[in-house]
């Protein structure tokens, strides 16, 4: 067996099945862009066939990545295929990543086809799929759950049809640790051909024991995880990239296994990809939560000071955590702050662009004494969101007022498709006044589904980071806002989901059952 592990990210395709995750293209193409840096091994960059906007972001991210395999999902019939490797045609490195349902469950109830049908047609996919490469990845979709008998058939047919990766599915999270290692076990000591693939697995995290069961998957002879950024997934989410990559790195000594990564890219894609899903970090968050390298105990503290070691079993560096603060103010020069984002790794489109990002990082040095790495990320990340959205909506101006005892008032002006509104309203509260405001005028008829505040970073000066969730005629979207006013963060966010509604360009997740 090969003592390097294989990292496949599926950011972009399972865990954009998150509701309210779905990316436009061009933020899909910033994600795959950061997980080359990240030095990903397989990025799965797509459904191809599940609509026309994937099919041209799977498109142009295999155009322009050249350090990566990119790969497309594709469900086992020709036409799913065809379609993916017409997307994937642009790519120095491609793969068609094809699945079916095996458990007697699916097959029954979902497909409607016996098992004979079942094995006849994973056949017919891989034969298909290798007509186009020889790079071929095959998935028993609820394969944890899978009669063993009938999974050993379907596998050893498909690898004999020239499946190059088996990818061993955990569809629901049903599988626990001990039971899913030894499921890989049997499956390549049963299998006559086991060895002419890569064993790989892919699991969710229903029961909190994804990266368990993808570890003990490894153990058992997996050379392939597949997972995202942050744990990024439908329902309790996927396998963290993250915590696996950590975990193997840092217990080298049981592991005994490689990685191609570069670790210290690890927060900044975390970040990415929070700030462009709206989905944030929770602090406590193994490896890129805001306390994954924070000591409160004062015993802790004592003896990190003394001896890092003692609490410390991975550096915060070696992730992309900096303490650095960045000391530029309203007076500070334009190249300074070029350089602090070289540092940070944050490359803008065009000096337009970089000037748009220094003039905001004047206004916000005028508001807030230190600017901090996460301050500067999140102004970048604001300012992209922006320019990639169809800015139907625009905050202009507001003012609210409140006191105790007295309900607050506040009152927006808003732009609506260039004509301008001003609006006044009452709420419980200045964020209930302000964001009813600029429904009234919007009468956007959706639901609010979620609404979540997250400081960048400490302090009472740091800027506040808003989510809000949208639901309306089944699209879920989430939009974002920084901003050291907490009230104007959360019209920023309300504004930007308003706008991923209304945008052509932001499509519907796929309805369609996955891996």
């Amino acid at each position: 067996m090969s003592d390097r592990l294989i990292i496949f990210d599926t950011t972009l395709r399972d865990g954009e099945q998150s509701p309210g995750a779905s990316m436009t293209k061009e933020e899909k193409l910033r994600i795959a862009k950061q997980l080359e840096k990240l030095r990903v091994d397989v990025i799965e960059a797509g459904f191809a066939a599940s609509s026309n906007g994937d099919f041209e972001a799977v498109r142009s991210i295999a155009g322009a990545i050249k350090d990566s395999t990119v790969c497309s999902l594709a469900r086992a019939n020709d036409r799913d295929i065809a379609r993916a490797a017409e997307a994937l045609q642009g790519a120095k490195s491609m793969r068609i990543h094809t699945f079916i349902a095996t458990s007697a469950l699916h097959m029954e109830k979902k497909l409607r086809m016996s098992p004979e049908q079942v094995l006849e047609q994973s056949k017919l996919s891989v034969r298909f799929a290798r007509k186009f490469t020889d790079n071929v990845e095959f998935s028993p979709e609820d394969g944890s759950r899978s009669d063993i008998d009938f999974l050993c058939r379907v596998l050893e047919a498909v690898i004999k049809e020239g499946a190059s990766t088996i990818n061993i599915a955990d569809t629901v999270g049903y599988g626990v640790p001990e039971r899913f290692g030894d499921l890989i076990t049997t499956l390549r000591e049963r299998i006559p051909n086991s060895d002419k693939a890569v064993w790989s697995v892919h699991c969710h995290n229903d029961l909190g024991m994804a990266v368990a069961n993808s570890l003990a998957g490894v153990m058992a002879g997996a050379r392939q995880v597949e997972c995202t950024i942050n744990g990024l997934g439908e329902r309790a989410g996927n396998t963290s990239l993250e915590e696996v990559v950590m975990a193997v790195k840092t217990r080298r000594d049981y592991f005994g296994l490689d990685v191609g990564i570069d670790t210290a890219q690890i927060v900044p894609s975390s970040r990415l990809v929070s700030g462009i899903t709206g989905f944030p970090v929770q602090p406590n968050k193994a490896v890129v939560g805001a306390n994954a390298f924070a000591h409160a105990s004062g015993i802790h503290q004592d003896g990190v000071l003394k001896q890092r070691d003692t609490y410390e079993i991975m550096r915060a560096e070696d992730v992309g955590w900096t303490t650095n603060k960045i000391v530029l103010g309203k007076l500070s020069g334009r190249n300074a702050f070029k350089q602090r984002l070289q540092e940070l790794g944050i490359e803008l489109e065009s000096e337009t662009d970089v000037n748009a990002a220094f003039q905001r990082f004047k206004d916000l040095a005028d508001r807030k004494a230190d600017i901090y790495d996460e301050d500067i990320q999140a102004l970048v990340s604001d300012q992209a969101m922006q320019q990639a959205g169809d800015e139907h909506y625009k905050l202009v101006a507001m003012r609210q007022h409140s006191e105790m005892g007295e309900q607050p008032v506040a009152a927006v002006t808003i732009s609506i498709g260039g004509a301008e509104h001003t609006v006044e309203c009452s709420g419980n509260g200045p964020v209930d006044a302000t964001l009813k405001a600029i429904e009234q005028k919007a009468v956007s008829g959706t639901e609010m589904t979620l609404y979540s505040v997250n400081a960048i970073s400490g302090g009472t000066e740091a800027q506040g980071e808003v989510t809000v969730r949208l639901a309306k005629g089944g699209r879920v979207v989430n939009g974002v806002g920084a901003d050291p006013d907490i009230v104007v963060a959360s019209a920023k966010a309300y504004i930007n989901a308003l706008n991923k509604l209304h945008s052509n360009d932001t499509r519907v997740n796929p309805q369609i059952d996955t891996p």
